[in-house]
């Protein structure tokens, strides 16, 4: 797969106006991606559970413009966010060859959260993938022949382009990101949906998302990841990812849950680990991140359930465990996880099929 691919023939005609919706979730990555490389290219391969619940809606007004150069807004629940407008300008220069169209128009983009912005629930991940489906939905107008397996792709790959983690948002349930010697297709281009048998017990995975901290981050993930350009472990840890990935493919073969789980704390702590043994370093978890993961432990030491924990780059605690063992756990979780959360909020998520057209 190369690039120029995704560089269109001359359009026939634009359009004068109109508008286009798309949600995309979020995802939670069990292998994690930290460090990249020039153009958003992953240090290490990556794979994500696809989630349901937390997602980003965008709708995107078009109208054409003489003037030169990009021109937009952008909108996060009704409200301006000038803020947000360096980050869609460079994500528009990164992909103006691809999508040429972009500078004809004048666009309004509206766009909200079911979840909390900047708290480490990857809403950048949600964001850029919802907006590069929406940029593709009008390039599909100028271009009715686009086959929906080419919209996903070019979408993907688009999305990285604004975040890394996005490009794992247009499609579900388990999405792989970044070239991996033993996994099919995979590309530091686009994610790719998980190409092998997947066993019954990661069907129907549930993920409740423990809000230890709504605020924003200390360090923003961009920061993080170049700080892995210089960082004693480096190496290391990427060897250990691809490690990781080739043991996750038997046991989602194999259905072995037990495995699962040390493959999904130790990406999650090793993760938190790189930015504590960075320069500068930065410590993520909050104390009652550290509480709610000795409570899973001594949870799942007693009675025996298949609970876990992941992180992002944030002090939120990614809570997963297999459907059929929900009732038990999910318990547990409001009856002991809750107080440690800020005002007691948390979500419950599941595994999602990706994203979805919105219908105006």
């Amino acid at each position: 797969m190369i690039a120029n691919e995704f560089i269109p023939k001359p359009y026939k005609h634009l359009l004068e106006s109109g508008v286009v919706a798309y949600s995309a979730p979020s995802n939670i990555a069990l292998v994690k991606y930290w460090g990249k490389k020039a153009h958003q290219i992953p240090a290490n391969p990556s794979i994500s559970f696809t989630l349901n619940n937390c997602k980003t809606s965008t709708m995107l007004t078009f109208e054409r413009k003489t003037s030169k150069g990009f021109s937009f807004e952008v909108f996060l629940d009704g409200e301006l966010q000038e803020d947000f407008k360096p980050k869609i300008e460079q994500f528009f220069s990164r992909i103006e060859a691809y999508l040429p169209f972009l500078a004809s128009y004048h666009f309004r983009i509206e766009t909200s959260n079911t979840f909390p912005h900047s708290s480490g629930i990857a809403s950048s991940a949600s964001g850029m993938s919802a907006l590069a489906l929406c940029l593709m939905q009008i390039e599909q107008q100028l271009n009715p022949d686009i086959s929906k397996e080419f919209f996903n792709k070019k979408a993907s790959f688009l999305a990285r382009l604004g975040s890394g983690s996005a490009c794992r948002s247009v499609e579900g349930d388990l999405i792989v990101w970044g070239t991996h010697t033993n996994i099919k297709g995979s590309s530091d281009l686009v994610g790719i949906k998980y190409p092998y048998a997947v066993h019954p017990n990661f069907k129907n995975y549930c993920d409740t998302i423990l809000l230890v901290d709504k605020g924003e981050k200390q360090v923003s993930s961009t920061v993080g990841h170049n700080l892995m350009h210089n960082h004693s472990f480096a190496k290391q840890r990427f060897a250990q990812a691809h490690s990781n990935m080739d043991a996750l493919i038997s046991v989602l073969k194999s259905g072995d849950l037990t495995a699962f789980i040390s493959i999904v704390e130790r990406e999650a702590l090793t993760l938190h680990a790189m930015m504590m043994s960075s320069d500068p370093y930065f410590i993520l978890m909050k104390p009652n991140t550290l509480e709610i993961i000795n409570k899973i432990w001594a949870f799942r030491a007693k009675t025996g359930l298949h609970i876990c924990f992941t992180l992002d780059a944030g002090a939120n605690v990614h809570v997963l465990f297999p459907d059929n063992e929900a009732d038990e756990i999910q318990k547990f979780i409001e009856t002991e996880l809750a107080v440690y959360c800020q005002n007691g909020h948390f979500i419950e998520d599941k595994l999602g099929q990706g994203a979805q057209q919105i219908k105006i």
